[in-house]
């Protein structure tokens, strides 16, 4: 067999199980019916999926690619690693002064300026260890308190006994690390209101663009979550479609995103920037700048241990291999398959 073929196999033969339209009944779509009622619905607009897709690339040339790499599809927790590179725009232009400082500094009136939230900072936000406590357009923090995504070791202070949704105590901001979605999109809002305008628009200019993306995407969010800042109202988008809207993206245009992350526009994102991204939290060492790491290869093993992840559910995955120049986007595929695509893949280039 082919071993470019060996890989087109591998990523479909583990297509993600979920249905490809969500607007059929009962369909196995999406992850906001985990979460505890009344929160286990949508508040944004989702959309039919596509196949299996993905592309491997190597500096500006596609080395494989499978199914549509055009074809735009929701890609959930990856639109994190957007807002990273979106708060590398706001530092770079001094809209975030110090990483170090306390968001209710710059940004008051929006629920940091109260108890422990007033010592999160921007720090703690991007790397999911700011504990921030109150709702976030009508949902609670604690939904996703006591959370396990399926990248994530075990954390330290995983209750077995805990479901999703209880209230677990808090720690002091920077102390405690857990993936939650709604300090995520209190992160984006907070960010909205540094830029003063909607952030797909920032997107758009300061980093689609650049990249040579498409005008395909779209980035959407909640029906609730219009604010108005500064006289004009606008919509504050989630970093991620735990409960609808986000980003919808084409392959193609992810693979131009991630060479930005690969440094090739640095007066884009500086490469200061994009090394403290990839700077293992020591509480966390699995993860930077919602980024996912793979710190002695544990994530994925069949990776180099100096490869980074942008992970959406789904799954949505693109992999970045700084040592070979290579990024891969590998589109609804199944979270416990991923790592075998990528031995694939690295049988492939060396052979």
């Amino acid at each position: 067999m082919n071993t470019w073929q060996a890989v087109t196999e591998a990523a479909l033969a583990r297509e993600s199980t979920w249905d490809r339209d969500p607007g059929v009944a009962g369909a196995n779509w999406g992850i906001h019916a985990a979460d505890p009622p009344p929160h286990n619905r949508l508040l944004g607009p989702v959309f039919p999926r596509g196949p299996a897709c993905g592309l491997v690339a190597r500096g500006q040339d596609i080395l494989h690619q499978w199914g549509d790499i055009d074809q735009v599809d929701a890609t959930f927790s990856v639109a994190k690693t957007y807002l990273a590179m979106l708060a590398g725009i706001a530092h770079r232009d001094g809209l975030i002064r110090d990483l170090d400082e306390a968001v209710m500094a710059t940004v008051p009136g929006i629920g940091f300026d109260a108890g422990a939230n007033r010592a999160i900072t921007w720090r703690h936000l991007l790397q999911q260890t700011s504990e921030w406590e109150g709702q976030c357009f009508g949902v609670p923090d604690q939904v996703d308190r006591y959370r396990r995504v399926s990248m994530q070791p075990a954390p330290p202070m995983d209750a077995p006994a805990a479901a999703k949704g209880d209230p677990r105590p808090l720690q002091p901001p920077g102390s405690f690390w857990e993936y939650n979605d709604v300090r995520i999109n209190q992160f984006a809002l907070a960010l909205l209101h540094r830029f003063g305008e909607p952030l797909p628009a920032v997107f758009a200019r300061e980093l689609a663009g650049p990249a040579g993306c498409t005008i395909d995407w779209r980035w959407r969010g909640y029906d609730n979550s219009w604010v108005e800042i500064a006289g004009r109202r606008m919509q504050s988008v989630p970093g991620g479609t735990h409960w609808g809207g986000g980003v919808s993206i084409s392959a193609r245009d992810q693979w131009r995103l991630a060479r930005l992350l690969m440094g090739d526009r640095p007066t884009v994102l500086a490469t200061p920037w994009l090394q403290a991204m990839r700077t293992p939290l020591a509480i966390a060492p699995f993860y930077g700048f919602l980024i996912w790491l793979n710190t002695g290869r544990r994530l994925m093993p069949s990776a180099s241990a100096e490869s980074f992840f942008a992970i959406g559910a789904g799954s949505s995955v693109i992999w970045h291999d700084p040592g070979r120049d290579l990024v891969t986007v590998i589109r609804w595929i199944q979270a416990d398959g991923v790592d075998a695509v990528i031995a694939r893949i690295v049988d492939a280039l060396a052979a």
